[in-house]
């Protein structure tokens, strides 16, 4: 179990405990385990998005400033090439290399993204084991 078992003073076990005081101690318990796990799920949860933030901000900065850049290289490109070829198949060629930039660096992006797990793992197996040792026979 995640978190260790303590007594409280006011009711330490007692032979004489009637079945209603074992009964609200053992729901005082689980109640208390729940809001332990509830809370271990929100950290992890919080610590995935996290990575995820700053992942798609990243992607839009990078893809912000390839944008300003791709305009003025192309532009630079395509009078470049309009020395030796007409302006539209200039602006063509430039387009279609763009567009190959484009789609490698979409490709680059999706894959680091798939890397952020939504799952909360941690609090999964920390359930497992808790599921476990309530149905463990007790001597």
């Amino acid at each position: 179990m995640s978190a260790e078992y303590t007594t409280r003073d006011d009711s330490a076990p007692d032979v004489d405990q009637s079945l209603g005081t074992l009964v609200s101690h053992l729901s005082s318990d689980l109640s208390r385990l729940m809001r332990q796990e509830l809370d271990l799920a929100k950290a992890e949860l919080r610590e995935e998005a996290t990575k995820a933030g700053k992942g798609v901000g990243m992607l839009g900065g990078a893809g912000f400033a390839g944008w300003m850049t791709a305009l003025f290289v192309s532009l630079t490109a395509m009078w470049a090439l309009d020395n030796g070829m007409d302006l539209a198949w200039a602006a063509l060629i430039v387009t279609i290399v763009w567009a190959a930039l484009g789609a490698a660096l979409f490709a680059m992006g999706r894959k680091e993204l798939r890397d952020v797990s939504p799952k909360p793992q941690q609090t999964i197996d920390s359930l497992k084991e808790d599921a476990q040792w309530l149905k463990a026979p007790k001597n």
